[in-house]
């Protein structure tokens, strides 16, 4: 029997993970039922009563697991370390906010069983903001122009991956792994379907200016190198323009020398002018060292605090883990021989 695994990410979600698990488990239980199937709720440190709820899940179903880490760790890392720690033949990744709808489980099963190892939700529709909808619209088109790698428009992360790739992304070595930059770079046999985003079903959402920015930034300075070509060219065509603009207050200046005032406002502009220009690529730079800096620190992707109903089962390993487990085990061998 064929083993499906939902990984469902939260933070402060006490309004929706009980529904969350009874919609999950009646859709399973109803429309899948030749599958055997494990939820795993991966809690990043919520403040409210989420743990308390997720226990109760636990303790009344042993296939509901739980995964508590010890602290907020973002909301990059969280969902991508508990979809690596996904045992069934496939993991479905989706939000605790019903705004992935659970309807959609069997049609990803589908094409997952048509031979399809990744099957990427994209939201052709939306019932969020229709500003930040714009505004979300205007991201994918200037990053899908940046970029060299292929950009999914609209991704989320929702969908199924094949356990096949979920062992690629255990093999990846980041400590800022962006998932939906990864699929669009390394996802192979990938069918996109589409599907209407709902609103949230209680609670307020997590994301700010803040953490939207964060997600743009990281997609910008993992995948493009537009930041940095940028404070090239501009740099150049300033300086060319600003040689340019000097030379003609020199000869003015010289010709006219009696009647050609240059005065101060000319310089306070230019002046300002290219102190705002060097303060906005200083800090476009910034950005990439902050990714670079992040990433060659080698930390692991989440502490965990506490597992539940996972059994014997250890954390499986990611990333810079999974290489010194492989080189243990490889050591214990040669010493066995």
């Amino acid at each position: 029997m064929k083993k499906i695994s939902i990984v469902i990410p939260c933070f402060n979600e006490e309004d929706n993970v009980v529904p969350i698990s009874q919609a999950v488990e009646q859709e399973l239980t109803t429309h899948l039922p030749q599958y055997d199937y494990e939820i795993i709720f991966i809690d990043n440190d919520s403040q409210d009563n989420t743990r308390t709820l997720i226990r109760g899940l636990c303790a009344e179903n042993e296939k509901i697991k739980a995964i508590f880490n010890a602290k907020n760790f973002g909301q990059f890392n969280s969902p991508y370390y508990g979809l690596c720690q996904a045992t069934g033949d496939c993991g479905i990744l989706l939000c605790a906010d019903f705004q992935d709808p659970v309807e959609m489980i069997p049609k990803l099963v589908a094409e997952w069983e048509n031979g399809y190892k990744i099957v990427s939700a994209i939201k052709t529709s939306s019932r969020e903001n229709p500003v930040m909808r714009f505004l979300r619209t205007c991201y994918y088109k200037v990053i899908k122009k940046m970029s060299d790698v292929e950009q999914i428009e609209h991704f989320t992360g929702f969908g199924l991956y094949d356990q096949s790739f979920i062992e690629v992304l255990r093999q990846i070595d980041d400590s800022k792994p962006f998932l939906r930059g990864i699929v669009a770079e390394m996802g192979f046999q990938r069918k996109d379907i589409p599907y209407e985003q709902a609103k949230r079903r209680a609670g307020k959402t997590h994301n700010n200016f803040y953490t939207l920015y964060d997600a743009a930034m990281l997609s910008i300075t993992s995948y493009t190198k537009i930041g940095l070509r940028l404070a090239t060219f501009i740099g150049f065509a300033i300086a060319l323009f600003s040689g340019i603009v000097g030379l003609a207050y020199l000869i003015l200046k010289l010709t006219n020398w009696d009647k050609y005032p240059m005065g101060t406002a000319p310089q306070l502009i230019g002046m300002f002018f290219l102190g705002s220009i060097q303060l906005l690529f200083i800090g476009i730079m910034g950005e990439y060292i902050l990714n670079i800096n992040s990433r060659i620190m080698k930390r692991p992707l989440v502490v965990e605090a506490e597992r539940i109903n996972f059994g014997d089962q250890k954390p499986i390993p990611v990333g810079e883990e999974r290489f010194v487990a492989k080189q243990e085990a490889s050591q214990q061998m040669n010493d066995e021989e």
